[in-house]
């Protein structure tokens, strides 16, 4: 692993909540430097992540700081806007962004509908701030868990404390899956 970075321990609170499985099949957000995928993909075993960002430079450095995860398969750096990922309906177990705040700022309608295509059945979406996030946390987390519900997410946790704030929901499923706090069966 590379030296601390800024925002590194927002980071690892972000991928504390996250917590990924070995196996998953996780997609970020809007990945920055890669200091969070640095940190997911020292979880996976066969699980892969997608790292996707719309600024080229964050994209090159994303790749250039987690290279050995990019040469393991474990990791693919994408340049790209949320609203046109086209991977398949399934694709993801689940999904999380850090300090994005397309999700409070406008109507994230679409990007929402595609996270919940690409997400399988159960799966969990995370969108978190770190503590120096938004400084209307109370209008962020008016916003983001309303936003989850009206675009079909079940199961909104708002999450707020030292490490962070944010909402966590997942795609609904029926009696199949735990709560985002938790993980899908």
């Amino acid at each position: 692993m590379t030296s601390p970075a800024p925002g590194a321990a927002r980071a690892r609170w972000a991928v504390g909540v996250v917590d990924p499985r070995p196996g998953d099949r996780v997609l970020e957000v809007g990945c920055g430097p890669g200091v969070a995928a640095e940190l997911v993909c020292g979880r996976l075993a066969d699980g892969r992540l997608v790292a996707l960002d719309r600024s080229p430079v964050a994209v090159r450095r994303a790749a250039a700081r987690a290279a050995a995860h990019v040469t393991a398969g474990r990791l693919e750096v994408r340049l790209g806007e949320l609203a046109g990922l086209d991977d398949p309906p399934g694709s993801f177990d689940v999904a999380f962004c850090v300090d994005v705040n397309l999700f409070w700022v406008r109507d994230a309608g679409a990007e929402l509908a595609v996270l919940r295509r690409v997400l399988r059945p159960g799966g969990v979406l995370h969108v978190l701030w770190g503590p120096a996030g938004p400084t209307d946390r109370g209008r962020v987390l008016g916003v983001v868990p309303v936003a989850l519900a009206g675009a079909g997410f079940a199961d909104v946790v708002v999450r707020d404390g030292p490490g962070g704030f944010g909402a966590s929901a997942r795609t609904g499923v029926g009696a199949a899956a735990s709560s985002p706090g938790g993980r899908p069966s």
